[in-house]
Formats: structure tokens, sequence, C-alpha cells
């Protein structure tokens, strides 16, 4: 088995939704932090999506959470875990233009 730490980083995520991640289909993945950070000096409202390719659903892992002005929300942090099946897209969506950061960090074990 191969184990592989993993991470992305995007800025600027806007209002269009933005597949930021896509599972491996050969691998577990584990998603082990993922924070959103807030670029603004306002209120930015903030979803976060699951997508299953395979069964072709869709659900929301948060929906329309505010983050204050040049703060950050962590949505996977601590000894909290997200697991994600195969090939499975994470799409944020923000409510303002080019407002939101994100880092992300996972674990691939194929």
């Amino acid at each position: 088995m191969t184990t592989a730490f993993k991470n992305k980083l995007s800025t600027s995520l806007g209002v269009g939704p933005a597949t930021v991640m896509t599972s491996n289909a050969s691998a577990n993945t584990t998603v082990i932090g993922f924070s959103l950070t807030n670029t603004t000096s306002y209120y930015v409202t903030v979803t976060v999506q699951l997508q299953d390719t395979v069964q072709s659903t869709t659900a929301y892992y948060i929906n329309n959470v505010m983050i204050p002005a040049n703060q950050s929300l962590r949505i996977v942090t601590g000894g909290e875990k997200l697991i994600l099946g195969p090939s499975t897209n994470v799409i944020v969506t923000t409510s303002v233009a080019s407002a939101v950061d994100l880092v992300m960090s996972w674990v691939e074990i194929s």
C-alpha cells in the first residue's frame, strides 16, 4: 500500500461553482484539513458540496455558512476527518466573486 499526503491551494474562489478537488478513483481518500479564508472586507457566504460521480449524487457538506471579513473557517480540523468515496468532487461556491482562498489537505492510500 502506498500512502501519499497531498494538498490543494486555491485563491480567489468566486460565485460560480468551482471543483477544487476530485478524489482518486483507485485510492481511499481522507481529508484531514480544510480551511476557507474570506479575503475581503465584508461578509461572504460559502457552500461546499460533495458530488459522487459514480452514483450521480450531490450533497451539501456546508450550505451558505457566513465567514466574517478577513476571517477563516475551518470545516475539517483537529481530529475530525472527511472520508471521500472514489471519484468524488469537492465543489466550492461563494456569494462574492474572488473572495475566498482555500487550503485543503488529504491522504490517499492505494
